[in-house]
Parts: C-alpha cells; sequence; structure tokens
C-alpha cells in the first residue's frame, strides 16, 4: 500500500489535503515481487534435523536472522525450460511462440524470445496449410452449405539449436595440408 494525496483549495491552493492508502498499479507490483523472488532466500530445514531442543533452536536461529519482509524457500524452483513427467511440465522445446500478427501486444511479440531463446532453443518457422469452412449460406430451412478454404499459415516452434559446421578456409587449409602428408 502507498499513500496517495490530493489538495483542495481555491485556485491550486491545498489549504486542505485528503490522503488515503492505495494500491499501486498492478504493474509496479508484479515488479516488486519479481524482485523479491529472484532474492529469495533458500532456507535448508534438514540441516541439524531433528526432534531435539538444540535442532528446534536452530531451526528458530535460521529463520530470525531473515528479515520478516523478505521472501524464502525451502526447495529450488523447477527449471521451465526442461522436460519433467514427474512434475508434469512438458518444457518448451517443441512449443508454438507467436512471432507476428495484426493483433499482438507487445509482451506476445516477445513469446519466442520468452519461450526459446531464454532455455537456449532456436526458432523455427514453419508453414502449414490450413482447411477451414468459408462463404457460408443458409439455405432455406435446415441447410448450410459451405465452402472449404485453404490457406497457408506460417508458425514458431521452439527447437533445438544445430551446430554450425566452421566452413572457414583457414579449417580448409589445415585439413588439406592433413591430406597432403598423408
Amino acid at each position: 500500500m502507498q499513500r496517495t494525496c490530493k489538495c483542495h483549495g481555491v485556485s491550486g491552493s491545498c489549504t486542505t489535503q485528503t490522503c488515503w492508502l492505495q494500491l499501486p498499479e498492478f504493474r509496479e507490483v508484479g515488479n516488486y515481487l519479481k524482485e523479491k523472488y529472484h532474492r529469495a532466500v533458500k532456507v535448508d530445514l534438514l540441516r541439524g534435523a531433528g526432534n531435539s531442543a538444540a535442532s528446534r533452536g536452530a531451526i528458530a536461529e535460521t529463520f530470525s536472522s531473515i528479515s520478516r519482509k523478505e521472501l524464502v524457500h525451502l526447495e529450488d524452483s523447477p527449471d521451465y525450460c526442461l522436460e519433467n513427467r514427474t512434475l508434469g511440465l512438458p518444457g518448451t522445446e517443441g512449443r508454438e511462440c507467436l512471432r507476428k500478427g495484426k493483433n499482438l501486444s507487445k509482451w506476445e511479440k516477445r513469446s519466442c524470445k520468452r519461450l526459446c531463446g531464454e532455455c537456449g532453443l532456436a526458432v523455427e518457422e514453419r508453414r502449414a496449410e490450413t482447411v477451414s469452412s468459408c462463404n457460408c449460406k443458409f439455405h432455406w430451412c435446415c441447410a448450410v452449405k459451405c465452402e472449404q478454404c485453404r490457406k497457408t499459415v506460417t508458425k514458431y516452434y521452439c527447437v533445438k539449436r544445430t551446430k554450425r559446421v566452421k566452413n572457414d578456409s583457414a579449417s580448409r587449409r589445415k585439413s588439406y595440408r592433413l591430406k597432403k602428408k598423408h
């Protein structure tokens, strides 16, 4: 919550001021939580685990050294880039992402960079032909007749990067020298 104030008075003079607590903009809250998440403290409760007074004291001491405003976690978050069937995470390889489009927001246009690029994957462009009903017309009493329209669409997918083969003249000269010696 943040304090917000408004002035009241004749021609902008602040003779009376009204203040209240207000939630900040949603984006500001999200950025704050994201920063807290990245600086979260991992707590290892298994260290010195047991039911003795000493181990309970060690746990209490661990938590007392951490500020009440900080986020803590007991386990590392799973890597969403990698497939993990036990957790039901599909990973990002093979996932479709958005890159171009008329009505896409900036967030949507960056989906390939977030899904593929941040996971070390490349973006592959694939063209596919879709068939859909179009030019549909209603015929009196109980019939709708449509044409089948074909349209080529471009889709983008996250794929593993292929290793580039060096094809420069220096490596060609080196392999030529090796062949010549034998």
